[in-house]
């Protein structure tokens, strides 16, 4: 038992369900004098991905004839028989022993899973390919083109943590933490993990998540986690952990539009992936479902063969358009017209059936043509289109889970957004696209989206700056994605809200979306050591004992709380971004930067952009380096100046150097009672 560090009992996490590349700045166009990032880096970077497995003998997977041997720190390995390494699949591992204990052995007939690193459910081939993927030319079809991961020449790492059970993705916690062991023994860079468990949250010491996490960055390795797919109220955010990144998802401005001809002169467009026309009669859900609501029990039992069916979320409602859709195919419909709020339609979908998107106010205008037609009018669907860049990007997905954290309100949560809708990565050919009953489609390419998704590509992003920069920690990395990140979309604005359509905020966004290319040369990052993390868990109030079961690397006198931490605030931890959990009086926070820039010799200028209701003040306003690495301390004065009882203000301060733009968040939840600062 010497090795043992703790013992808790094991939970299941859930699965969180090419133009991103480009649309983020990063291209394979490599006719230059120097190689684009994507191609320049990564070959020494391995990353490992904590999901469903792996279909190795997708092209995503396949070893470039230009690739450089296997780093020789690479202890890692290919177990199970049915999958093959080669330089760049070069480890893939599986745990099942969690699974089984909790629940009983694995059925092979049932869920039609491997008992190997090998894919069934698809999640994990989609999120490696995202991560690290290969450069594969002339993808056809919709969003075709060039696919690639992130860091195309990085290497890859497979852990199987996750396992199909009734069509879902379930990973135990004993499993997940002991791929996080082998990860970090094997020598990965980085490790991206899409799954989570929603609130209340587990604390740290009692989550394998949380913990492995912290195990890798004591070695080290960056860790990337999704932030679950609980939007948009607030507060559901997972994965809170400070020594990790959480990742929202937004959009990226890539649209689908699809004609829908009526009588051959009305017409209008909606969203879809239709790959060939469809000609129909048109008809209301009325006619063949119980109250319009398009819903599989409501079905009224006639036929609507050669029929397109409008249906609208708000009848029922049908919360779920795969619900819409179930039904239209059990009454024989020839395709669906699908009308329900735009930020809340997923466009890129593989349909079972065809369905093209509309939003109420498009749905309404076909109702009425049909109300007052004399006839029974024909409609005309598609083809659909692929176009890039008419529509504005980013913008958060509705689903995408929202801050604050629950469980350590003093660190902003999510960390940063990325894109997460309609991705276009590999797939398992045996694995239909829906993995919904009666479908038996077969393709090497789909789209999924979810914060699943955007962890991927912020791990792609991880492995360029790795390999970039291989003397920065895994803090240095985080505030170099944080600090560069945007705030505003194509047109320049405020980037939207989905499910709302209000300008965001950092709880929807974090530091913003992410810009790999700023990422690169971020002048100047926010870091953290283990004694840092050591202290924040002092400070929420966490025992000797509680904190000594996390960690890897320690000791007596590195995990010893002094009994002024029975609880503090976590402000003053040197975090990318600025969060007061409680500002009721004036309270002064510091940070502490290190110049990274290419220039030793350079002046930072600081600018404050203040919440409302708070005088913020900085000292000093001029941060003079003379060397490269160099630390200077900077601090931050709140005062509340206006009478709020829990409101949550928000600002941000940048510093620059006329070239680098060094922005952290502020959120500050006035709370002030009565009092106002004078």
């Amino acid at each position: 038992m010497n090795q043992v560090i703790t013992v808790f009992k094991s939970r299941s996490l859930k699965l969180h369900t090419t133009r991103s590349w480009d649309f983020l700045g990063l291209t394979v166009d490599n006719t230059g004098h120097t190689p684009p990032p994507q191609l320049a880096y990564g070959s020494d970077v391995i990353v490992g991905i904590f999901d469903t497995g792996i279909w190795p003998e997708s092209e995503s997977f396949r070893e470039p004839p230009e690739a450089k041997p296997i780093p020789p720190s690479w202890n890692g390995e290919c177990v199970g028989g049915d999958v093959q390494c080669n330089r760049k699949l070069v480890g893939a591992r599986f745990y099942l022993k969690g699974f089984e204990e909790t629940y009983g052995e694995l059925d092979l007939t049932r869920d039609r899973e491997y008992r190997s690193p090998r894919d069934r459910l698809g999640h994990g081939t989609h999120t490696a390919s995202t991560a690290v993927g290969s450069v594969v030319s002339d993808v056809s079809g919709f969003a075709g083109g060039t696919a690639r991961g992130g860091a195309p020449s990085a290497r890859l790492a497979v852990y199987k943590t996750c396992w199909g059970k009734d069509l879902e993705g379930v990973c135990t916690e004993a499993d997940i933490l002991a791929a996080f062991d082998d990860a970090v023994r094997d020598g990965v860079n980085v490790i991206s993990a899409s799954f989570g468990s929603p609130p209340p949250l587990t604390p740290f010491f009692e989550s394998s998540a949380d913990i492995g996490a912290f195990h890798a960055g004591e070695r080290g390795v960056s860790v990337v986690f999704s932030g679950g797919n609980d939007g948009p109220d607030p507060g559901l955010i997972q994965n809170v952990a400070p020594w990790a990144v959480s990742v929202a998802a937004s959009t990226m401005d890539r649209s689908f539009p699809t004609s829908i001809v009526i009588d051959g002169g009305y017409t209008l467009t909606g969203q879809s992936l239709v790959s060939q026309e469809i000609i129909g009669t048109l008809a209301l859900a009325t006619t063949y479902f119980d109250g319009g609501v398009c819903k599989w029990e409501n079905w009224l039992k006639k036929l609507a063969s050669e029929t397109i069916i409008l249906c609208f979320s708000t009848l029922g409602p049908v919360q779920f358009i795969e619900e819409a859709q179930a039904a239209a195919i059990r009454a024989n419909a020839s395709a669906l017209i699908f009308a329900a709020s735009p930020t809340k339609q997923l466009v890129e979908e593989v349909d079972k059936i065809p369905t093209v998107r509309v939003d109420i106010l498009s749905g309404t205008r076909i109702r009425n043509y049909l109300d007052r037609s004399p006839t029974v009018p024909m409609v005309k669907i598609g083809p659909s289109k692929t176009v890039i860049g008419e529509i504005t990007a980013p913008s958060v997905a509705y689903f995408s889970s929202r801050g604050p954290s629950s469980l350590s309100p003093d660190i902003l949560k999510p960390d940063i957004t990325a894109p997460g809708i309609g991705i276009l990565g590999a797939w398992p050919p045996e694995t239909p696209p829906t993995l919904l009953p009666g479908d038996h489609r077969s393709v090497e390419w789909n789209f999924q989206s979810g914060t699943s998704m955007s962890c991927p590509h912020v791990a792609g992003v991880m492995a360029l700056l790795q390999s970039a920069h291989p003397d920065w920690s895994p803090a240095a990395i985080r505030s170099a994605i944080m600090t560069t990140a945007g705030t505003r979309d194509t047109s320049n604005d405020l980037i939207l809200s989905g499910g709302s359509m209000k300008p965001t905020d950092p709880f929807d966004i974090g530091a913003g979306h992410i810009n790999p290319l700023k990422a690169m040369d971020p002048g100047l990052v926010y870091n953290t050591r283990t004694e840092d993390y050591v202290l924040f868990l002092c400070n929420i109030g966490y025992t000797d004992q509680q904190i000594k079961s996390m960690l890897l690397l320690h000791s007596e006198s590195s995990t010893t709380c002094l009994p002024s931490h029975s609880y503090r605030t976590n402000a003053d931890f040197n975090y990318p971004s600025i969060t007061i959990p409680r500002l009721r009086f004036s309270r002064t926070i510091k940070r502490t930067v290190s110049n990274v820039g290419p220039n030793k010799n350079t002046v930072y200028f600081v600018d404050i952009v203040r919440p409302v209701g708070v005088r913020v003040e900085i000292w000093p306003r001029i941060l003079v380096f003379t060397k490269c690495q160099q630390e200077h301390s900077y601090y931050v004065t709140f005062k509340p100046t206006k009478t709020t009882s829990g409101r949550y203000v928000f600002g941000e301060i940048i510093w620059t150097n006329g070239f680098h733009r060094v922005r952290s968040p502020l959120v500050v939840f006035l709370s002030n009672g009565g009092f106002v600062a004078k």
